[in-house]
């Protein structure tokens, strides 16, 4: 549904004429019964310096016409209509059309804190030479207005992500999650256009890899939708994907081992997150220490408590999964 036609007030003319600090690359597909209230999350930011690129990419439902009616309204909206070529694509084309030194980018199905951008600003400003930045997540149902009321938040690592953080418990996430420089983001070469599971994480492990500093924020600022129908709900693929990812940055057989231990417990406590069927937990706790016991029960309380969640998860019901297992 198009949202009612409202003139741009002073302050949204203002920022319009002004070039933009950051962009927001928001790639759509099928995305109508969502996008108007993602967007909405963008537009209600307390920084108001920013543009809004949504790529369209190919939807066969009313998304592009939403689109179209909230840029008449904002003209920080700039909408790209174009064949279907994933989302990988869809974000490529996005960061080409930017012109702002930043990146920020957003799913068609997330949220944003009010002060989303402002505090990913000032980290930037305040640090120059950082080539990304991430925050903490809320994860939120799938009709939630606002990330009031999630589930449960991510934690944040100590230290500027590693390597091995990147590969293993995956600390960004999500690319709804994901601010980055446009100069860096252009001479690693984007996202990778033949992958479609672990496409966002493969990038940000390829920054940190040609030594680019990527760090978190200590604040909960993207609220992360589950939706039974989303390509993160395929976890079986994400762990596909992820071999693939592991192919290309790890030649250790151990460190291998390892990380694809703390992936394993990354994607069952995802599982348990979701409400989906709790024995595909399982099934990745017990690949996970196969793989390797003792990286899977570092932390021990992350550890031990993934291991005795997707045991008793199956007593329980969905909702209390979902607020037990962060």
């Amino acid at each position: 549904m198009i949202m009612p036609l409202m003139p741009l007030t002073d302050n949204q003319a203002t920022c319009a004429s002004l070039r933009p600090e950051i962009s927001v690359v928001l790639p759509v597909y099928n995305a109508s019964a969502t996008i108007a209230a993602t967007i909405r999350s963008v537009l209600d930011q307390t920084f108001a310096y920013f543009e809004i690129i949504a790529v369209d990419d190919g939807s066969t439902d009313d998304s592009l016409a939403v689109l179209l009616g909230l840029a008449v309204q904002d003209s920080r909206i700039r909408v790209i209509s174009r064949r279907n070529g994933g989302v990988s694509s869809a974000r490529n084309r996005g960061v080409e059309t930017a012109s702002a030194p930043l990146i920020a980018f957003l799913d068609a199905d997330d949220l944003w804190a009010r002060e989303k951008l402002a505090c990913h600003i000032a980290r930037h400003r305040d640090e120059p030479a950082l080539v990304a930045s991430y925050a903490r997540i809320a994860f939120i149902a799938q009709d939630a207005a606002s990330l009031d009321g999630a589930w449960t938040v991510s934690t944040l690592p100590r230290q500027p992500a590693r390597l091995r953080d990147v590969l293993g418990d995956n600390p960004v996430c999500t690319a709804s999650n994901l601010v980055v420089r446009r100069d860096w983001f252009l001479a690693t070469g984007g996202f990778d256009e033949h992958m479609t599971f672990a496409e966002d994480q493969e990038f940000v492990a390829r920054l940190v890899a040609r030594g680019g500093k990527v760090d978190g924020i200590d604040s909960v600022l993207t609220g992360y939708r589950f939706s039974p129908d989303g390509l993160s709900m395929d976890h079986a693929k994400m762990h596909a994907g992820w071999r693939v990812l592991a192919d290309r940055y790890i030649d250790d057989a151990a460190l291998r081992a390892a990380l694809e231990a703390l992936y394993c417990r990354y994607l069952a406590r995802r599982v348990l997150r979701s409400g989906r069927h709790p024995l595909r937990a399982l099934r990745f706790v017990i690949a996970g220490l196969r793989r390797d016991a003792r990286s899977f029960l570092a932390e021990r309380r992350r550890g031990l408590s993934t291991v005795l969640a997707a045991l008793v998860a199956p007593l329980m019901p969905a909702m209390m999964r979902r607020r037990l297992f962060a």
